[in-house]
């Protein structure tokens, strides 16, 4: 009996995973709307406090002091090819936890506006198109369909993929002792 009562809660714990990927955020950038998996999301927090990072490339802002961490901050607007982020009121940094091989990352990605939290059945989403897309294929990992119009789900670990992590944890590693310095 003991058994069989285990595996139904699994079985509850399973399908309340299911119900909680179909949850995205959603963001403006660039006018377009994307969505990154709800799971994924730590924090959004207002856009400030940057630290530069030299010879970087263009898509990484730099750095924050996140509660004594060192997050590094990339822009997901460069990053897909297009100009930098303009910097307004409503631009924040959106904190994302990117796995890579079973260690967990956090990262910040710079987005205009934070829009809803929205709940996308799967039968609503479209597999990625292979072309006519304006960032690269691998970073979409669907295409939702919301209120008649597409939403751009990132593929999170495409977009800040495994070459690029590494890149960040040097350029943060480097920084950390000046980032520490400046919180005191």
């Amino acid at each position: 009996m003991g058994a069989l009562v285990k595996a139904t809660r699994q079985d509850i714990a399973a399908l309340a995973a299911e119900e909680q990927a179909r949850q995205y955020l959603t963001f403006l950038l660039g006018g377009e709307m994307f969505a990154i998996g709800i799971l994924n999301i730590k924090e959004i927090i207002e856009y400030g406090s940057l630290t530069e990072v030299p010879m970087m490339p263009e898509y990484i802002r730099g750095v924050i002091n996140l509660r004594g961490a060192v997050v590094p901050v990339v822009d997901l607007s460069a990053r897909f090819g297009k100009k930098r982020t303009e910097i307004t009121r409503r631009t924040c940094i959106v904190i994302i936890e990117v796995e890579t091989d079973e260690e967990k990352h956090d990262v910040g990605v710079v987005v205009d506006s934070v829009s809803e939290v929205l709940e996308i059945p799967a039968t609503e989403i479209e597999p990625a198109p292979s072309f006519g897309a304006k960032i690269r294929a691998d970073f979409i990992a669907g295409m939702g369909k919301v209120n008649g119009k597409f939403v751009i789900i990132l593929s999170v670990n495409n977009v800040l993929s495994l070459d690029d992590l590494a890149l960040l944890e040097h350029a943060a590693a480097a920084e950390a002792p000046l980032l520490e310095a400046q919180s005191t």
